[in-house]
């Protein structure tokens, strides 16, 4: 089975955005992919800024994306770019009421909805901007079960590790990850933001002994440099394919079944736990 994770920019702009995803989609396809995850926001793109942008705030209002209805016409065209792809993307998702909104993701076919998920970790900057999700469920799909993550869930180890016993065995994590605020480097790959992002991507795939494909934006959004390095994590924490800061697609075959199983014959880290002793 062949997989893919995209790095690309997405913009306020969803007509754009929607037309970006069919090339990808299409490159995809001709290429043979299964499952292709794309970054959070790619409809609608990401906030522009994280240094506490207000809502209500006429000149801060710009940097919030666009809201979008999780069965609406945006996320149907994505279903019928998908066609027999198993496809995840992220988007900005309305709330019953003004004011709210989620962080969110599906997970689509051509026939629909697979799996849905809002972000649940909501890190600062971005707190009071979008309400938190209320957990973490794994679902069917064609090409196995399959969890998301979005953004800053993945720092988490118990989010990947609540999919992994709910016996997801790939996990796709959808970004729109930057560069350190706080501390820039003279090159990415010498950010500290761009070593955590590949940390996290590794470790939670390695602790759960599952595959990871893990998108993420690239390029600029307002006073945001995405980090780009999409990748494919196997269950032992080897990246099988990835990218480097500009867009593109990480591409490479795998076997979950047998590659999670001959990674879990030894040591089976799900087995092994010891849950009568954590606290919590």
């Amino acid at each position: 089975m062949r997989v893919a994770a995209a790095a690309a920019n997405f913009t306020r702009d969803v007509a754009f955005d929607l037309e970006r995803i069919g090339v990808i989609v299409a490159h995809a396809r001709e290429q043979g992919v299964r499952v292709l995850v794309l970054p959070d926001g790619a409809l609608g793109g990401y906030v522009h800024d994280l240094r506490s942008p207000d809502p209500a705030d006429p000149d801060d209002g710009a940097v919030l994306p666009p809201e979008l209805d999780p069965d609406g016409p945006e996320v149907r065209a994505v279903a019928a770019l998908a066609r027999e792809m198993v496809v995840c993307v992220g988007f900005c998702e309305a709330g019953p009421e003004p004011g709210v909104r989620w962080n969110s993701a599906v997970c689509l076919t051509g026939d629909g909805v697979l799996g849905r998920h809002r972000k649940v970790h909501q890190p600062a900057g971005v707190a009071g901007l979008f309400a938190a999700g209320d957990g973490f469920t794994a679902f069917d799909t064609p090409a196995g079960r399959m969890g998301m993550l979005i953004d800053h869930d993945k720092t988490f180890p118990e989010s990947a590790r609540s999919l992994a016993l709910d016996g997801a065995q790939l996990l796709a994590c959808l970004s729109a990850w930057p560069t350190s605020l706080t501390n820039r480097a003279p090159r990415m790959a010498q950010d500290r933001q761009a070593r955590l992002f590949d940390l996290y991507d590794q470790s939670r795939a390695a602790e759960n002994q599952v595959l990871l494909i893990s998108a993420n934006q690239s390029g600029r959004n307002g006073s945001l440099h995405f980090l780009g390095r999409a990748k494919v994590v196997g269950p032992g924490g080897d990246i099988l394919a990835r990218t480097w800061s500009k867009g593109g697609l990480a591409v490479t075959d795998v076997e979950p079944d047998e590659m999670i199983a001959s990674a879990r014959a030894v040591l089976h880290h799900l087995k092994e736990r010891r849950p009568d002793l954590y606290r919590g």
